[in-house]
């Protein structure tokens, strides 16, 4: 098994780590219907993207979907 010679630092054990760090999802007003959306993706709740309707959002399904 390997062993390490030396201890790592804690300066170089949180550089390492530096970039390990979540990022928030980015959201979009919808133009259609003002609801939030991520960006290039249909919108959940009323189906429109690019200023079209390529999806039909029944009211069973609206209550499911979660941004």
């Amino acid at each position: 098994m390997a062993v390490p010679k030396k201890k790592i630092s804690k300066s170089r054990r949180d550089q390492r780590r530096a970039h390990d760090a979540l990022t928030a999802k980015a959201f979009v007003e919808c133009p259609n219907c003002g609801e939030a959306k991520r960006p290039h993706h249909v919108c959940p709740s009323c189906g429109h993207y690019g200023g079209r309707e390529v999806a039909k959002i029944s009211d069973e399904v609206r209550r499911f979907v979660r941004v």
